[in-house]
């Protein structure tokens, strides 16, 4: 019988998971798993939980929370020999990885179904300073957005939470002056900020990186140049349409190694949680970790 480690955060998404807990070990026994869980209760709790599981033989790993849940326990295996194939039931506020991959958002038991019907897929992840990260990194004031927003009001309102907080923050974005090396290439200037991702979708931006592929070997590299208020303010409404790749004020590109330098103070972003600060070197990790895949996003990815 193959075994399941279900990890979870008990306080994501309004306690959803906790609530479903005895009919998600259910259906994952009658799939023929023998199923345990364990529920984080500290910031790197999932991360020591994902390495006693692939430490244990574990078939399977279920994170169970928001990006930030899945990132540690991506941290937890990357640089194991052994690393079990990984699930994701998305249950916090963005859930950026789990709907590039698929899985359906926000409702615990559609989610197991899809896993349990879905297919193991060898897919990139990034690697910059000693941490790993899933599905994006990145940096500028902007970017700290995802971790200064309080965890009591994004369980309560959710997505606009992060809206509320961009716009208090707005008016008071400076640019940065950076170097930023990417395959073979240089830009020097200021930015507001500069993503590099896995996947297409970013905070909640299903067409940032419209060209993205899971399992590629490259990264999707969007440079946002200095820009006012009122052209940032027009970037990011191209952006919700995937219309902001050729704007002016916008480098996007493939690279599989990036390098950013910094003149001034900046902190890093890895999956919308703090880590630590840059300069920092990006590299591509290619077909390194296996995620259980829709069954469409497994046949889109053979296309």
């Amino acid at each position: 019988m193959k075994r399941a480690r279900i990890i979870y955060n008990p306080t994501s998404g309004r306690e959803l998971f906790k609530k479903h807990l005895p009919e998600v070990l259910q259906k994952f026994e009658q799939a023929g798993y023998e199923t345990s869980c364990h529920a984080t209760t500290c910031e790197g709790d999932a991360i020591e939980a994902a390495k006693i599981a692939a430490e244990r033989n574990f078939d399977l790993i279920v994170a169970a929370g928001g990006d930030g849940t899945i990132n540690e326990v991506i941290n937890g295996i990357a640089n194991l020999d052994y690393r079990p194939q990984i699930a994701v039931i998305p249950v916090g506020t963005t859930n950026d990885f789990a709907r590039a991959i698929g899985i359906p958002l926000n409702n615990v038991l559609q989610a197991v179904e899809v896993i349990l019907n879905g297919e193991a897929k060898k897919i990139d992840i990034g690697k910059v300073n000693d941490h790993y990260f899933i599905n994006i990194a990145g940096g500028g004031r902007l970017t700290e957005l995802t971790y200064e927003v309080p965890s009591k009001l994004k369980t309560v309102v959710g997505q606009l939470a992060y809206y509320l907080k961009g716009m208090e923050m707005l008016p008071s974005i400076r640019p940065a002056e950076v170097e930023i090396e990417y395959d073979g290439k240089l830009f020097q200037g200021e930015i507001m900020l500069f993503l590099v991702s896995l996947t297409n979708s970013v905070g909640g931006f299903e067409k940032l990186a419209p060209d993205s592929k899971l399992n590629d070997g490259m990264f999707d590299l969007l440079i946002l140049k200095k820009a006012n208020l009122a052209e940032f303010i027009r970037v990011a409404s191209l952006a919700l349409r995937g219309e902001h790749i050729n704007d002016e004020h916008v480098i996007y590109t493939k690279a599989n190694r990036v390098k950013v330098s910094n003149k001034d103070k900046m902190q890093l972003n890895l999956d919308g949680e703090y880590g630590g600060m840059l300069p920092g070197e990006f590299v591509n990790m290619y077909q390194h970790i296996d995620i259980v895949v829709s069954s469409d996003k497994a046949r889109q990815m053979e296309e």
